[in-house]
């Protein structure tokens, strides 16, 4: 089930606060008017410096509201099918237990009509008193045809050269998943812009910016795959079954139904060459690798 899939089956079932954590309020607010504009609901968004904007065509002129409490009280007076996009709207209820107590009113009040609230957030700050009341979403990173259809905008611009095999436009694609549209938007023009033309090279560049945006989450650490097959003595039954899966990774092999790799357990005592391996099968496959520091998750601070 994908994002607007299940924020459809959320506002059929009259879920009436939705919160969703992500830096990407534009793929956010272009998923949620594609569901309203299919189900003919009305979509508003407010923040503090417009106030509420309409964004679908259909419905009254929005109110005038300018603060948090008279935002909620408009809220409770807009009639039909409604849906309230309030952004950054976790500014509000910081230190206000007035706002919090409003807006835990109002959830429980829209039960018995056809209205949602949405609001979106770069981090998860639900107050202890509404968790009950509302629904927590982590709006997922772009996949890969998103990713593909932001490379092929800046690819098709005038002037802009393409040196790349379906193959090496596939590695291009897949080596910048995980970083949101305006990150891969960035890093794509960087790099067409860095020696004038795309290629393969580029993926490198990529994995630079990965590698920085990965630094600054504490618990993951990022390694540069240097590591070649021919640093690993041995394990050739393993290295025949790296060369022939690296395949399952095209969009060749996702048309004819072959699953990607899902992962391999290295598993045995220390000083045996599974961190190498790890190393080595990232060279190979030409992606990143991350260690994750189950310690630091546990920390008082990055926990």
């Amino acid at each position: 089930m994908n994002f607007a899939q299940e924020i459809e089956i959320y506002f059929r079932s009259r879920f009436t606060l939705i919160c969703i954590v992500s830096f990407e309020e534009e793929r956010i607010l272009e998923q949620l008017k594609q569901v309203c504009e299919k189900s003919r609901r009305i979509l508003y968004t407010w923040d503090h410096a417009d106030f509420f904007q309409p964004l679908t065509s259909a419905g009254s002129p929005p109110p005038a509201a300018k603060d948090p409490l008279s935002v909620l009280e408009a809220i409770a007076k807009m009639e039909g099918e409604v849906v309230c996009v309030l952004r950054d709207f976790h500014q509000c209820w910081q230190g206000q237990p007035r706002i919090v107590r409003k807006l835990r009113n109002l959830a429980q009040q829209l039960k018995y009509t056809r209205k949602t609230i949405v609001v979106t957030t770069p981090v998860s700050m639900l107050p202890e008193e509404l968790k009950d009341d509302a629904v927590l979403l982590e709006f997922p990173s772009p996949g890969v045809q998103e990713l593909e259809a932001i490379l092929k905008r800046l690819t098709d611009t005038p002037g802009v050269k393409v040196d790349l095999t379906p193959q090496g436009r596939e590695k291009i694609v897949q080596s910048a998943l995980g970083l949101s549209s305006n990150q891969a938007q960035r890093v794509f023009a960087k790099a067409i812009v860095s020696d004038g033309v795309l290629d393969e090279r580029d993926i490198d560049l990529i994995t630079a910016e990965k590698k920085q945006i990965i630094r600054e989450s504490g618990a993951l650490e990022f390694f540069a795959p240097t590591e070649t097959i021919a640093d690993v003595g041995g394990l050739e039954v393993l290295k025949e079954w790296l060369r022939q899966r690296e395949a399952a990774f095209s969009q060749e092999a996702r048309d004819y139904g072959l699953p990607a790799p899902k992962g391999v357990a290295l598993i045995g005592i220390p000083g045996t060459g599974k961190s190498l391996t790890a190393k080595m099968i990232a060279g190979l496959w030409r992606l990143p690798l991350i260690r994750l520091d189950i310690g630091a998750l546990f920390g008082g601070l990055v926990g």
